[in-house]
């Protein structure tokens, strides 16, 4: 990916709900409003989730056709700078109404170039 691209990708990203995984398992989930040559993000009114401590974390068996599940305690904690030395894995968090909504936009803005 070249500079320009690089550049009008991150910039499609700005405002958008990114849910970051760093190395220690914390999960970020707040609005991106910029990055650094470094690749660390910051993000606005961010909640930050956790997996409970280990001897929580063993699924119970009570039947083998129940799914166990897992309930990650959160906090809010506002603006956040997350270090790119420990970001494991960036997602955009869109629902399929904003991707049909940005798709339609795609659309009316190729026709109105022809």
């Amino acid at each position: 990916m070249d500079k320009s691209t690089s550049a009008t990708y991150l910039t499609s990203l700005l405002n958008k709900s990114l849910r970051v995984t760093t190395t220690d398992t914390r999960m970020f989930l707040g609005q991106f409003k910029c990055t650094d040559s470094d690749r660390n993000i910051i993000l606005a009114q961010t909640y930050e989730y956790r997996l409970p401590p280990p001897p929580l974390t063993s699924p119970r068996t009570t039947s083998p056709q129940q799914p166990a599940t897992l309930d990650m305690t959160s906090r809010y904690l506002g603006l956040v700078v997350v270090p790119g030395a420990y970001i494991v894995r960036i997602e955009v968090e869109e629902f399929a109404s904003q991707m049909r909504r940005g798709a339609s936009q795609g659309r009316v803005a190729a026709d109105a170039m022809t």
